[in-house]
């Protein structure tokens, strides 16, 4: 557990175990969501006389809990799911180009709780959140401006949080470029329609976890409109704002992979349309050579031209006629034409 002073236009000053809240500036309370939630939930008692309600602990707790708004009259809770650290925002897989099958990519995430008192700020979450140490690290290097209230240290967590999600971006959107390209390569048979599911499977993940985090931070907004400065709202719609982005990206994402799944399989369709017209030209052209070898090859004796000493050659040169005449009528119905053959 790790408790910072925070005052407005000075360094965060770590403390070791207050006895009381500040008159100026607040306190933020870290701690791990794998310890014993004991020693937090003592001092928020001592600290400010509320005790926090064990279902609220067990929120806290809960690695599976979504994200999740709930108020009541001493303090408020907000559930937030952000990456984990293990996600990477970077494709560590092949280069982009060329017609390689890839794996999904996964998307991990954790649940981050803040617990909003006047005067303090809990975070309960795992022992290695982005977020939190981006922000830690910056408060105790008296970069920028420091937080005036609980509320506005809470915005800027929330959104560092969803800055990772934007970086999501990128990745999904190589992933899915590689498997059009492979959906469409008339060289290779596509064979990675597992991992191309699985990749579906979690940008809806992804979808879902952006329409709770944005009903989450909606209620969190609404509850405090009386409240939050004007620039705090600004800020918490910002906020939203991002969490709409991700969302609708997601949303194009998911359209993209069906679209490149029906333009494989309408690539299929044509491809074996040509193959089909191709066995039917041919098949139209010997049908008439197969009629005239059919009847030179009776068993008559008196057949005409049989003795003819250019009987055989007069036979192929009619044969040759009709099959010239035959691609000539295909060529001017448009039947065959070499402009539909594509350019490589």
């Amino acid at each position: 557990m790790r408790i910072l002073l925070i005052r407005k236009d000075q360094p965060a000053a770590p403390q070791e175990g207050p006895s009381s809240l500040p008159d100026d500036g607040f306190l933020w309370i870290d701690a791990s969501a794998s310890a014993a939630p004991a020693e937090w939930r003592d001092l928020a008692l001592r600290l400010t006389g509320t005790a926090i309600f064990d279902a609220h602990i067990r929120d806290a707790g809960n690695e599976a809990h979504p994200s999740f708004f709930d108020d009541t009259s001493s303090y408020e809770l907000i559930v937030f799911r952000g990456l984990s650290a293990h996600t990477e925002a970077r494709d560590s897989g092949a280069a982009s180009t060329g017609p390689i099958n890839t794996q999904p990519y996964r998307i991990k995430t954790v649940p981050q709780s803040f617990f909003l008192f006047d005067k303090l700020l809990i975070t309960v979450g795992p022992d290695a959140a982005p977020a939190i140490e981006a922000v830690r690290a910056r408060l105790l290097a008296s970069t920028g401006r420091a937080p005036g209230s609980p509320e506005d240290l809470v915005h800027r967590i929330l959104n560092s949080m969803v800055d990772r999600y934007l970086e999501l971006r990128q990745p999904l959107a190589e992933r899915l470029d590689r498997w059009q390209r492979n959906l469409l390569d008339p060289k290779r048979p596509f064979n990675d329609w597992h991992a191309l599911l699985e990749q579906r499977i979690e940008i809806r993940k992804l979808e879902h976890l952006c329409e709770e985090q944005r009903d989450a931070i909606q209620e969190w907004r609404d509850s405090r409109l009386e409240d939050l400065s004007d620039a705090m709202t600004v800020r918490v719609t910002d906020l939203l704002e991002h969490i709409a982005r991700v969302l609708n990206h997601a949303q194009r994402l998911e359209q993209t992979a069906e679209s490149a799944v029906q333009l494989h399989f309408s690539a299929t369709a044509h491809r074996t349309n040509e193959i089909m017209r191709t066995l039917t030209i041919i098949t139209a052209i010997f049908m008439p050579l197969t009629l005239i070898t059919g009847i030179f090859g009776m068993n008559f004796r008196a057949l005409p031209g049989l003795d003819w000493q250019w009987g055989f050659w007069a036979t192929v040169a009619a044969m040759l006629l009709v099959a010239a005449v035959l691609m000539a009528y295909f060529r001017f119905k448009r039947i065959i034409d070499s402009r539909d053959r594509p350019r490589r």
